[in-house]
């Protein structure tokens, strides 16, 4: 009982209306706020990003300059085109002097290397020594150049995974030198750079501790890293080699293995200053801090509203439910017999207004328990009498048996005939158990019940019976037939006017039973057919319940049984007669059976 109480389920009732909104608002605000600023996170450092890389290419375009600059200087591309290695003192001093320039234009270079196109002869100039000239020697940085040689008008840069430091590694500017305008290419300049100012300006772009920094090479190599230890050489981890193949120059992507949970954002330098790839790894506990913070707000402002609520609800609920407890109380003093119970006044409200109503209803029983006591008494007398006036069936179906035996003994077989026919109707219409009987009962029943009209008519009356054996089985309410037929001999039929005739017709038509039920007797006219059809039609029928109740009993029983998919027609025929066609479905549903019901 107490679980089933109202107080209890209007408590649960208003928890529901409160803690499930209250709930529903935080989860679906904590996922929107975490996908906004998920989707925000990205595309600030999309734009941190594309500004580091507008920087560093700022930066590598001024190193671009530097290797530019040879062709600004005529007397050194003229020597260089008789001989990148001359003898003369005159011819070293100019390419000795453009190399040294290059060397101190920037404090990031360590190393400017010239070499001949044969790759056979070297000349160096670092800030650890002078000038240098070397023959017959293997270049080393002969690979590069030959890189360089295939896209002779952009820079290659190569990482020197040997050069490391506090994840920095120094790079190698490798350019072509183009006897222009024609596309010889006459040597070969290399600048060595240590990677300070783009470590400097890295720095800017990554959150340390909470966010991850990368720059590829297009090869795959880190030119700088913001996690220490990280390998210089083949970087080609799977988020990495899935980041080398994009198609696209900048974009981000959803990353989740065993080391990393989160989104990567790239960008990409231009490829005539070497095509490095900025990456940034941002875990997902980083993304969502701030939709992390909202949503503990919210929780918190969200308990405090539940509390309010909880206690709210367990006011107002023992508010309402305590004058219901109280007449609860008094309907069990009720139960108990005591029919004089009292009470104070439950309030002015319904509840109240409740109380005082039954109270007044429980004077009107104690007046009533008298009166019906009597008409108790009374209907019971007439019960009595009811079944002191019936037959018993069996007793019925006995004595029939015993006039059939007395006629088989006199030999009159018409009479035993008839009187097997009228023993199988009765026994027939009796048995109330059953509410849907397939076909071929239904056909047994009418055929008795013709068999006796024609003892009656003699030869006054014929009757037809096509009935095809595939439908024999179809389930129909019982007594279907029997009344129309019955209105037939009530109606339609006059033995003086002629020989009657009855046609009684059972088919299947494609999903459907249909019965048609003919005869040619006097039929009825157009204003009487559309009473009929109206009666039939209509729901309340006071006063014309004597008049076809045949009919309209099969046709109610239709409905109940079939609803709207059975069609119940009548028809005069013009050659004179009634028509009563039936359309029934092959199933009826919903397996209802009127005997059980009755």
């Amino acid at each position: 009982m107490v679980k089933t109480s109202i107080r209890n389920k209007l408590i649960v009732l208003l928890l529901l209306v409160t803690i499930v909104p209250f709930g529903s608002a935080i989860f679906v605000t904590y996922i929107y706020t975490k996908e906004s600023l998920n989707d925000q996170a990205i595309q600030t450092n999309l734009n941190l990003l594309y500004q580091g890389k507008v920087n560093i290419e700022g930066y590598l375009s001024e190193l671009n300059n530097h290797t530019l600059s040879i062709y600004r200087n005529v007397d050194f591309m003229k020597h260089l085109k008789i001989s990148p290695f001359p003898y003369d003192y005159l011819a070293q001093r100019v390419i000795s002097n453009m190399l040294l320039t290059i060397l101190y234009a920037d404090d990031d270079i360590q190393r400017v290397s010239l070499s001949g196109i044969e790759s056979t002869s070297l000349v160096t100039a670092s800030r650890r020594s002078s000038v240098a000239y070397f023959e017959n020697v293997i270049d080393p940085n002969q690979e590069n150049n030959l890189v360089a040689k295939v896209s002779p008008y952009n820079l290659y840069i190569k990482s020197n995974p040997q050069s490391k430091e506090k994840g920095l590694t120094s790079f190698t500017l490798h350019r072509s030198i183009v006897n222009v305008p024609s596309s010889e290419v006459l040597g070969f300049i290399s600048l060595e750079v240590v990677p300070r100012k783009v470590g400097q300006l890295s720095k800017h772009l990554y959150d340390e501790g909470k966010e991850e920094f990368y720059i590829f090479t297009p090869e795959g190599n880190v030119v700088y890293s913001s996690q220490y230890g990280v390998k210089t050489e083949n970087a080609f981890e799977p988020w990495g080699q899935k980041l080398l193949e994009a198609s696209e120059l900048s974009g981000s992507i959803i990353w989740n293995d065993e080391n990393f949970h989160g989104v990567i954002v790239y960008e990409t330098i231009s490829p005539h200053l070497g095509g490095w790839m900025l990456v940034k790894r941002l875990p997902y506990h980083t993304l969502h801090e701030s939709a992390y913070g909202v949503a503990m707000i919210n929780i918190v402002f969200g308990v405090i509203g539940i509390f309010i609520a909880v206690l709210a609800t367990l006011f107002v609920s023992y508010k309402i439910t305590s004058p219901i407890r109280i007449l609860v109380k008094n309907i069990r003093q009720v139960e108990k017999g005591n029919m004089q119970a009292k009470f104070q006044s439950l309030g002015s409200d319904e509840i109240g207004v409740l109380g005082e109503r039954f109270k007044i209803m429980m004077e009107r029983i104690n007046k009533l328990i008298d009166r019906e006591y009597k008409l108790e008494l009374e209907n019971k007398t007439n019960q009595l009498k009811v079944l002191q006036s019936q037959i018993n069936p069996h007793f019925l179906y006995n004595t029939l048996q015993s006039i059939g035996t007395m006629a088989l003994k006199s030999k009159n077989k018409e009479v035993y005939s008839a009187l097997t026919d009228l023993s199988q109707i009765m026994r027939y219409g009796m048995n109330t158990d059953e509410g849907v009987v397939s076909l071929v009962k239904e056909v047994n029943y009418i055929k008795a019940y013709l068999l006796l009209q024609r003892q009656r008519f003699s030869d006054d009356f014929e009757y037809i019976l096509d009935v095809e054996e595939d439908v024999l089985d179809v389930k129909v309410p019982k007594m279907t037939l029997q009344p129309i037929i019955e209105n037939y001999f009530k109606h339609g039929f006059h033995a003086n006017d002629g020989v009657g005739k009855l046609t009684i017709e059972c088919k299947r038509k494609e999903s459907t039973l249909l019965i048609k039920i003919r005869d040619n007797g006097t039929g009825v006219s157009e204003e009487r057919l559309c009473d009929i059809v109206h009666h039939l039609n209509a729901e309340h029928n006071r006063g014309r319940e004597d008049t076809n109740i045949g009919l309209k009993n099969v046709y109610v029983r239709l409905k109940l049984y079939y609803s709207n998919k059975a069609t119940f027609e009548l028809q005069n025929l013009d050659e004179g007669g009634f028509l009563v066609t039936m359309k029934l479905p092959l199933e009826i549903g919903g397996s209802r059976d009127e005997g059980n019901h009755r």
